[in-house]
């Protein structure tokens, strides 16, 4: 997920919904081993240990932490916070009949 996706859900995002989002990734990812999203130089297992092991529903977290912890795990937010992708419309094309000799 991209940062200003990221950003527009975290400001409105219950730490109840990150909890929701928290277990479905816990019970969906199956290769903690992969590139982080957040951070290039770590893996997913390691940005869990950060962001979600400790997760208190009860604190209020800064919104950097949020925007981080939506865009390492955001695949996972409950589907009506999940941002809409919008299909780009393409207009008229050109087209000619191909010619040949």
């Amino acid at each position: 997920m991209n940062r200003a996706d990221a950003k527009k859900i975290a400001e409105v995002i219950t730490n109840q919904q990150l909890q929701t989002m928290f277990n479905k990734a816990k019970a969906n990812i199956t290769d903690w081993n992969v590139r982080s999203n957040v951070n290039k130089g770590m893996s997913k297992g390691a940005a869990w240990n950060i962001l979600a092991f400790n997760f208190d529903i009860e604190y209020n977290y800064h919104i950097l932490a949020k925007i981080n912890m939506v865009r390492e795990f955001g695949e996972y937010l409950p589907d009506e916070l999940k941002p809409i992708k919008k299909k780009k419309e393409l207009g008229p094309f050109f087209h000619q009949e191909p010619k040949f000799n």
